[in-house]
């Protein structure tokens, strides 16, 4: 389902900066490192914009308490999902009103979370600041928006917010970075370790290297926080 809310608004001033992609390191010994995938998966988005994002960049220690709020939030029905987009594109179309800025709202549910898209209008552009430096703006709204959520329905949301397309394109980067990584480890038989990167970032990362057939750990600590790729 795609709904698509107008908002029309004159852009105001602040800057904006799309993020460096990164890039594959050498390998190197992963000390303390916590079996990734599923954690990151509950990080992300848990708590993201409490620290870097909109807490996709926690400590292990709030990576564990989102993890157990997972556990407790009750599985997701398409309804459910639906009307959290709505509650969400109703929250962000007041919020850019408010701000004077331009841009739609597109709603669709993508698994088992809502995804909620602020784009380009007829009537002018997302602002790009909305995504920030890093994305850090993106996220915090991101938590604002799940916040919104959550007061409506009386349900912890996992909602998923992009800006003018902004984690799309980085999720495709960061999928041939994960791809470099699984054949670098593959034609070496050494790990390899990535740059840091957000939960979100490191989840897609441990998704394709776990469909490579390979296997992927989390170590350091946020907001350095990367993604060790192992020999199979």
């Amino acid at each position: 389902m795609t709904e698509q809310h107008d908002t029309v608004a004159d852009e105001t001033a602040q800057t904006a900066a799309d993020p460096a992609s990164p890039q594959v390191t050498g390998g190197g010994e992963a000390e303390a490192t916590t079996q990734a995938p599923a954690s990151d998966a509950a990080t992300d988005g848990a708590v993201e914009a409490a620290s870097e994002t909109d807490a996709e960049g926690s400590s292990d220690a709030d990576a564990a308490g989102a993890a157990g709020a997972g556990a407790r939030r009750r599985p997701a029905k398409t309804a459910d999902l639906e009307r959290e987009g709505e509650v969400a594109a109703d929250f962000l179309e007041t919020l850019l009103d408010i701000a004077d800025l331009d841009g739609d709202i597109d709603v669709d549910v993508d698994g088992d979370r809502a995804a909620v898209s602020i784009v380009d209008s007829d009537e002018g552009r997302v602002p790009r600041r909305l995504v920030g430096t890093d994305g850090k703006v993106l996220d915090a709204l991101q938590e604002l928006t799940r916040l919104a959520v959550q007061s409506a329905t009386g349900e912890r949301s996992r909602l998923m917010l992009d800006v003018a397309g902004h984690r799309a394109e980085r999720r495709a980067a960061l999928v041939t970075i994960a791809q470099q990584a699984i054949a670098e480890v593959r034609a070496s038989g050494q790990q390899a370790s990535l740059d840091p990167m957000s939960a979100f970032e490191r989840k897609v990362v441990h998704d394709e290297v776990l469909a490579a057939g390979l296997v992927s750990e989390s170590d350091g600590v946020e907001p350095r926080r990367f993604v060790v790729v192992l020999p199979g």
